[in-house]
C-alpha cells in the first residue's frame, strides 16, 4: 500500500481540525490549501473559548490558525502548516520542482504573507462606514457565539476597535502614508489582474505556495469586506475570480507551466516585490543580526526588535523590525544561494530583469528557524 493510500485511510477516519475565522487572514491561507489538497477536516471557530481552552494552553498565546492533526499535533504558522502536511499528502505538490518556479512562487508568498498584509489592514479599518457592520458581526460572532444576532455587533465593539488600533503604529501606514498604501495595492491589483487574464493562476492551471500567501490577505480582507470587496470586482474582476476558485477548488488538480515557464505577465510584480519589500527584509537582517549580537544568550526572539524607515510609492515612515519576516525571507534567499552555478546562471537574466540580484545574494549571517511556535536563532 502506497504512503498516500495509508495517509489518506488515516485522515479519513479522523479529520483534521482547523481552529479559526472567516475574519482572519490567516486562516484564509490554510482553509484554501486544505481544501486544494483534499484533506479532510473540519473548522471550529476560534471562539473566546477556545482561545482559553485550546490555543492558549496548547501555543502559549492568542492566535490562528492552529491545526489539530489526526494524531493530536498542534500545528501553528500557515507555513509552518503547510511544510508539515506536504510529505503527507503529496499529490500535486504546491511547491514548483523547478528552479525559477519555485523561487517565484516563494518570493510571492512572501510578498502575500508579509507586505500585503499592510493593504488589507488599511482598506478593513479605514474605511468604517462601509466594513464595520460586518467587522462588528465577526468579532461578536468569535466572542459569543451564541449570542442572537442583533447582539452580537455590540459584543464586537470594543475587542474591535482595539484590534483596529493597533496596526497603524505597527506597519507603520498611520494617515500620511494612507495614500501610498492605496496606490500601492491598486498597482498590485493592475498587475495581477493583467497576469490573470491569461492564466487560472500564478504559474499554470495549479496554484503553488505564492497563490496561497496571496489568498490570505486577498480573501479574508480585501475580498470579504464589503469596501475593498467592491474595489477588487469593479477594478479587478480577474483577481476576485481568482480568490473564488482559490475557496472553492478543484482538488488536486492543475499543473505548473512547462519548462520552468514564467510568464512575461509577472515581471511587473516580482519588480514590485524587490522594488517595495526586499529593502525592509535586508533591514531586518541587519538588525536581526545586531540583536542577536547583542544577546548572545537568547534563543527566542522578541516579535518585535524595533523600529526602522521604509518608503512605499515615495513616501517614508517607520515600522516594527520583525524577526518573523527573516525567517520568511530566508525561504528564497536560501533556495537561490544552495542552487549549482549553473542554475544561477540561467536565473541571472530573470533577476537582472526584475532587480532582485542584490536582494537573494543577502548575506544571513544569523539564520532563524521557527519551532515550538516561536522565532528561535538557528543554534
Amino acid at each position: 500500500m502506497a504512503a498516500t493510500d495509508i495517509c489518506s485511510e488515516r485522515t479519513m477516519s479522523k479529520p483534521y481540525i482547523l481552529y479559526g475565522a472567516e475574519v482572519s487572514l490567516y486562516s484564509g491561507k490554510t482553509r484554501a490549501y486544505l481544501r486544494y489538497k483534499g484533506i479532510p477536516y473540519e473548522e471550529r471557530l476560534a471562539t473566546l473559548a477556545v482561545y482559553r481552552e485550546i490555543i492558549v494552553p496548547k501555543i502559549g498565546r492568542p492566535i490562528i490558525p492552529v491545526l489539530l492533526t489526526p494524531e493530536g499535533e498542534y500545528l501553528q504558522d500557515t507555513t509552518a502548516i503547510i511544510d508539515a502536511l506536504e510529505p503527507r499528502f503529496p499529490d500535486h505538490p504546491v511547491y514548483p520542482d523547478t528552479p525559477a518556479q519555485r523561487l517565484v512562487a516563494l518570493l510571492l508568498e512572501l510578498y502575500g504573507d508579509e507586505w500585503l498584509v499592510m493593504a488589507a489592514m488599511h482598506y478593513r479599518w479605514q474605511y468604517k462606514r462601509q466594513n464595520l457592520g460586518t467587522i462588528l458581526r465577526a468579532f461578536g460572532d468569535l466572542l459569543r457565539p451564541q449570542s442572537p444576532a442583533w447582539l452580537k455587533p455590540i459584543i464586537g465593539l470594543l475587542p474591535a476597535f482595539k484590534f483596529g488600533g493597533m496596526y497603524q503604529k505597527y506597519f507603520g501606514i498611520g494617515k500620511p502614508m494612507h495614500a501610498a498604501v492605496e496606490r500601492s495595492y491598486e498597482g498590485f491589483l493592475d498587475e495581477f489582474n493583467a497576469h490573470l487574464g491569461k492564466h487560472d493562476f500564478l504559474l499554470g492551471s495549479r496554484p503553488s505556495i505564492g497563490d496561497f500567501g496571496l489568498i490570505g490577505p486577498l480573501y479574508a480582507h480585501l475580498y470579504r469586506d464589503p469596501a475593498p470587496g467592491k474595489l477588487m470586482r469593479e477594478r479587478a474582476a480577474n483577481v476576485a475570480r481568482w480568490v473564488e476558485r482559490m475557496q472553492h477548488p478543484e482538488p488536486r488538480s492543475g499543473a505548473f507551466l512547462a519548462n520552468d515557464e514564467i510568464p512575461d505577465t509577472l515581471i511587473p510584480l516580482l519588480a514590485r516585490v524587490f522594488r517595495e519589500q526586499t529593502p525592509v527584509l535586508q533591514d531586518t537582517v541587519r538588525a536581526v543580526t545586531a540583536w542577536c549580537a547583542a544577546n548572545p544568550d537568547a534563543d527566542a526572539l522578541p516579535r518585535v526588535i524595533g523600529r526602522h524607515t521604509f518608503t512605499l510609492e515615495g513616501d517614508s515612515s517607520e515600522r516594527a523590525i520583525q524577526p518573523y519576516a527573516q525567517w520568511m525571507f530566508q525561504r528564497p534567499v536560501q533556495f537561490y544561494q544552495q542552487r549549482s552555478d549553473a542554475e544561477r546562471a540561467r536565473l541571472a537574466p530573470l533577476l537582472q530583469q526584475i532587480g532582485g540580484l542584490d536582494a537573494l545574494n543577502t548575506v544571513i549571517t544569523t539564520p532563524l528557524e521557527y519551532v515550538g511556535y516561536r522565532v528561535k536563532r538557528m543554534r
